[in-house]
């Protein structure tokens, strides 16, 4: 008969905080170890470790483009009036 599905316990949730600092080798080997043994016979927090692992080097290899520039100041002057048209259609006295 296949098991019902999985239920976090208390030690997943304490385990799946732990997981980055796990992966980035911040934490003392004693808690390394409770995780890893956690882990032996915890298929669903394994998954869950693999998908971390590969989002964490996934973000790792991503390179972000060119930032954009500054505003021209006639952009600025046409955001600032559009902004100020903006205010000025709002009711007076109420709140934000």
């Amino acid at each position: 008969m296949p098991a019902g599905p999985h239920r976090p316990s208390e030690e997943c949730r304490r385990i799946f905080a732990l997981l980055s600092e796990y992966l980035d080798a911040e934490l003392p080997l004693e808690t390394c170890d409770e995780i890893e043994a956690h882990l032996s016979d915890c298929p669903p927090c394994v998954e869950f470790l693999e998908s971390l692992r590969r989002t964490v080097e996934l973000c790792r290899s991503f390179e972000p483009g060119e930032m954009p520039g500054p505003l021209s100041e006639e952009v600025r002057a046409e955001l600032r009036q559009l902004y100020e048209k903006a205010l000025r259609g709002r009711p007076s006295g109420g709140a934000p």
